[in-house]
């Protein structure tokens, strides 16, 4: 499918979200504006679809357990069942509080045309960051979206600089934490399953083990962060657990405990007569975690739907409950229309443009396995729970990438005496430039000397190619170097496209 088909596609989505606005609210105020917003919430749930579902897919697809289409098959059924069954009825209309509503000094269109604007700056970056294969946080977009509208509508005294603080440490809190994590569990199976002798026992014990923690994670973390929005619903399923506005982290994994003692003595014996027939070696091993990578995307997905719908959903949310209200509220209800626009648009963006970051998550950092793939969707899990906990602010994308970067990088260390062909002609090109340099020492002509000079020089460029060339065997530093600098970048771009665009809808709007 080509660029131009897959475009025409997505707008037809957007066009067809406004067109079902147009028939139903034709007849209130402000309804031209509210289907214009509707294609802008459409075309930010796309773009969502488009590059943070990646990150949950990604390390899946790259390690072989799916298929792009089949990824693409299962996030956009689980992205939407999150969002359309546990996304919540009631969302914040500004988004993490960054900015006091007085801002609009209590008119409801101001409050509109900021709220617009966020979005569409929000969903262009992200437009841009796809296009560039740059996987950044969605949250950060629509936080620097509000923060530039609202500097544009009441000036930079309105924004909350202390959240704002807490959103940017989140640039390094997130990959580090995600990274360390990932590392740490990589690590557990390198030196408990692949360096012992008899890998097929010590996998027999292990993998269990490894799937349990795994169970346990992915619960705590779908009961803190997937099932948050409908907790009364939960509550009253199951009213023997204490009245809480949202799950605790002692309910949440105390799920996630039951689930891991239940997934340990399913797998356990499962594995134990799937080992019988494998080889002793690492392709081996690497099968006995292509199912639970498969059910990790799954779970990923659906928390994410339940999660982060509310990114395209929540401004769209707060502009039709202003436009119904003449009043700008703290917290407003999502539509079902505008629920579906969010669930149904994040899976036509991933179907239609996913794949680009898919494949950038997946095998353009570093190579990815089974093995390495899990130690990244764990740590996605572990670092969420822990994060929630201590209050940490994180963000998703960076978590999961951060692994990518974590796995890659443990590589490189425990290889760092490797003797591969690279290092192996690394170290002779260094030999080579050190006997021109204890040559240039002991010759007294000027114009050899000279000579030599100019050798040295073109040597040592070599030497530095090569050396990069080792590195990037594990992890591709350029892709590193873009990726952060995409991160770094994001709440001041979407800031800056949302406030000249909130001076245009103004303008328009005056």
């Amino acid at each position: 499918m080509n660029n131009l088909l897959k475009t025409l596609l997505g707008a037809g989505f957007a066009v067809g979200v406004a067109y079902y606005v147009h028939t139903v609210f034709g007849g209130v105020a402000h309804s031209g504006f509210l289907m214009i917003a509707a294609i802008f919430g459409a075309y930010m749930a796309m773009n969502i679809g488009a590059n943070d579902v990646a990150n949950n897919v990604g390390p899946a697809v790259g390690a072989g357990a799916l298929s792009i289409g089949g990824a693409v098959i299962i996030a956009s059924i689980f992205e939407a069942s999150g969002s359309l069954l546990a996304g919540g009825d009631v969302v914040g209309t500004i988004k993490k509080g960054i900015i006091d509503p007085i801002a609009f000094s209590g008119d409801p269109m101001m409050f509109v045309y900021a709220m617009a604007a966020a979005l569409l700056a929000a969903a262009m970056w992200l437009t841009l960051a796809t296009a560039l294969k740059a996987p950044v946080s969605t949250t950060h977009s629509i936080v620097g979206g509000v923060m530039g509208a609202g500097i544009a509508a009441g000036g930079f005294a309105i924004v909350s600089w202390g959240t704002m603080g807490k959103i940017a440490a989140s640039w390094v809190i997130s990959p580090v934490l995600g990274g360390l994590i990932a590392a740490g569990f990589l690590y557990i199976i390198k030196s408990q399953i692949l360096y012992k002798d008899d890998r097929l026992d010590a996998a027999k014990k292990m993998v269990p083990i490894l799937v349990s923690i795994m169970a346990w994670a992915f619960l705590t973390y779908l009961t803190l962060k997937g099932f948050k929005h409908i907790w009364k619903d939960v509550l009253e399923f199951l009213p023997f657990l204490p009245e809480t506005k949202k799950p605790t982290i002692g309910v949440a994994a105390s799920f996630g405990l039951i689930g891991a003692i239940i997934t340990y003595v399913l797998v356990k014996p499962r594995i134990s007569s799937k080992i019988g027939n494998l080889e002793n070696d690492r392709s081996a091993i690497n099968t006995l975690f292509t199912i639970p990578l498969i059910f990790a995307a799954a779970m990923l997905s659906f928390a994410h739907g339940a999660n982060d719908v509310a990114n395209a959903v929540g401004p769209l949310a707060a502009i039709y409950d202003a436009l119904s209200h003449a009043t700008i509220s703290a917290k407003a209800s999502i539509p079902l229309w505008v629920m579906v626009t969010g669930g149904v648009g994040i899976s036509v963006g991933l179907t239609l443009f996913g794949p680009r970051l898919i494949k950038t998550v997946g095998s353009e950092i570093t190579e990815l396995d089974p093995m390495r793939a899990f130690s990244i969707m764990m740590a996605a899990a572990i670092t969420v729970v822990i994060a929630s906990q201590l209050g940490l602010p994180v963000s998703s994308t960076h978590i999961a990438v951060g692994g990518v970067f974590g796995v890659g990088f443990l590589r490189e260390w425990l290889d760092r005496k490797g003797t591969d062909e690279k290092r192996v002609a690394l170290e002779k090109q260094r030999e080579k430039v050190q006997a021109l340099k204890d040559e240039l020492d002991h010759t007294d002509n000027a114009e050899h000397k000279l000579k030599l000079y100019e050798t040295i020089k073109y040597e040592k460029k070599k030497t530095k190619a090569l050396k990069r060339a080792v590195k990037e065997t594990y992890v591709k530093r350029g892709m590193v170097n873009k990726i952060i600098a995409a991160w770094i970048i994001t709440v001041p771009a979407a800031a800056v496209l949302s406030a000249i665009i909130f001076f245009f809808i103004k303008g328009i709007g005056a």
